[in-house]
């Protein structure tokens, strides 16, 4: 499988810039008169299942062109991370043939949305030290990784996302404000699961495979070839949900892609202290799951493993772990202190290994993107952290029994009693004409920060 689909880059056409990338504005554009983001949804999801439906055209010819199955001979990783592209941009040749290069647009559309999650991300972060969230998880540095995963999913798949992944879940067209609901404060949850298919982020390391592995198997049952995709840190795979998820995907070949952002540390632990083998790909092996190891700061070899590694759950032919090797490049949240563990020269090193530069100088040089397109998507995400900063000027106004209406299905005696009393605090410390007992107490208008 070397060959590329016609008219993309590395294949005997020559690569040209389509017209639609040349500097016009994207259909999910946010400017002075921001696109809604039921449309920048919809724009997002068909830009995905076009380069999709492309990529798995190439696979869908016949059987003879699978490559080796699984992935490797054996169910062992590549012996080093997968890499298609050199920290300068520059094409080299992969370690395996088993992976398809990219469809152009696909490329090109990775690095319109690496340029926005980033921006969105160093927005958050700033949001964070002005006190307008609680906490921010940064997944700067790790946007390859973020943004190529969201893109290889199509429309009717599952993602399940740990803390970190807020600009994976901007990626995929749920609305920014929506996204930092939770780390704000707000609610458990600021977006609706179902209608995004994207479950609310998890905090318990490593919960959220049980959950994937769960759904997948459910919409097997049910004759759906949907795939789940859950994302994990580095740490959380010494955790014991994760040996249960894989295991209970790969016995029931539930449809799991296992996407591993190996950053170097958990929190403060450095990896050596998490396992002592090769790669965290290797743990697939006993469970009999698919595995590789992919460089997670090269765009297009993230992109060509995890659009196999989809292609493969939703054939039936069960679950794929997929180790990204990245790096991450603020501390671990606001609380944390980095410098008390790790040195400025390595946090140095990993602006040589920047995603979005890497990714820029590939399609610069392929003549698939020009300094107007660049410009046009630098814009892009200045007008998203614009309006995501006035969105969140402002204090949430909440409604104090919201406590009770998620817990149960049915409310317990318990919560109905704990409600009552929250009711009777409220109608003590209400004024008159004060209907909603907040009179501006900063417990309630605020959130309580």
């Amino acid at each position: 499988m070397t060959s590329s689909p016609p008219g993309q880059a590395g294949s005997p056409d020559q690569p040209r810039l389509p017209e639609a990338l040349s500097g016009t504005p994207h259909p999910g554009s946010v400017g002075t008169d921001p696109v809604p983001p039921t449309a920048r949804a919809a724009a997002n999801t068909r830009a995905s299942a076009a380069a999709s439906q492309a990529w798995e055209a190439a696979y869908h010819n016949s059987e003879a062109e699978l490559g080796h199955e699984p992935f490797q001979a054996g169910l062992i990783p590549a012996p080093e991370p997968v890499r298609f592209l050199a920290p300068d941009g520059s094409r080299v040749p992969p370690i395996t043939q088993d992976y398809d290069e990219p469809p152009a647009e696909q490329l090109v559309e990775m690095y319109r949305r690496m340029v926005i999650g980033r921006r969105f991300d160093i927005q958050a972060t700033a949001l964070t030290k002005q006190g307008r969230l609680a906490v921010y998880p940064s997944s700067r540095g790790q946007e390859a990784c973020q943004v190529g995963a969201m893109l290889a999913l199509a429309e009717t798949d599952w993602a399940f996302p740990t803390y970190r992944e807020s600009m994976a879940l901007v990626s995929r067209g749920i609305d920014p404000v929506e996204v930092l609901t939770l780390l704000r404060g707000d609610a458990h949850c600021g977006y609706d699961p179902r209608a995004v298919r994207t479950a609310p982020q998890c905090t318990p390391l490593s919960t959220q495979l049980l959950h994937a592995a769960g759904l997948a198997y459910g919409e097997r049952r049910m004759g759906r070839d949907t795939v789940a995709l859950a994302f994990i840190g580095d740490g959380a795979t010494s955790e014991g949900d994760f040996h249960e998820g894989l295991n209970f995907a790969a016995v029931f070949k539930a449809p799991v892609v296992v996407v591993v952002q190996n950053n170097g540390w958990a929190i403060s632990v450095p990896l050596s202290k998490q396992t002592a083998a090769p790669s965290l790909a290797y743990k697939g092996i006993g469970y009999g799951v698919v595995c590789e190891q992919v460089d997670g700061n090269d765009a297009m070899a993230v992109l060509a493993v995890l659009n196999k590694a989809i292609w493969y759950a939703r054939s039936g032919r069960g679950p794929v772990l997929v180790e990204l090797h990245t790096f991450r490049v603020e501390a671990h949240t606001n609380a944390d202190d980095q410098t008390r563990y790790r040195s400025a020269d390595e946090v140095e090193h990993a602006g040589h290994q920047d995603p979005i530069e890497r990714l820029r100088a590939y399609l610069s040089g392929a003549g698939l993107l020009d300094d107007e397109r660049i410009a046009a998507v630098n814009a892009e995400a200045e007008a998203l952290a614009a309006n995501l900063r006035t969105a969140l000027g402002g204090e949430p106004h909440v409604d104090p029994e919201e406590l009770f209406a998620h817990v149960y299905a049915e409310l317990t005696p318990q919560l109905i009693e704990q409600r009552e009393l929250v009711r009777t605090e409220l109608a003590q410390l209400s004024g008159p004409g004060d209907l909603d007992g907040t009179d501006g107490n900063p417990a309630i208008e605020g959130g309580g920060r």
